[in-house]
């Protein structure tokens, strides 16, 4: 169970990392990502740490959000 729970982690905070990369590549600030797909500020911010685990409705937002594919915003490497 442990490892699973380290899995979970891993990914989360690798999605969390490629959510802020395209943000910052776009150079939009938390606040200005969470009104283009309606959610608060706190929950983009939680994302970004790994901390809340976004719907597959969530991520494809995000990533039209970002102008990127779902695909290219979930391609994570957990090792």
């Amino acid at each position: 169970m442990k490892t699973r729970i380290r899995l979970k982690k891993k990914i989360l905070k690798n999605l969390g990392a490629r959510v802020k990369f395209f943000r910052n590549k776009l150079g939009i600030s938390q606040e200005n990502l969470a009104f283009k797909i309606g959610v608060d500020r706190t929950y983009i911010g939680a994302i970004e740490q790994g901390l809340r685990s976004p719907s597959i409705y969530c991520l494809y937002t995000l990533a039209d959000a970002l102008n990127t594919t779902l695909g290219e915003l979930v391609d994570i490497n957990v090792e």
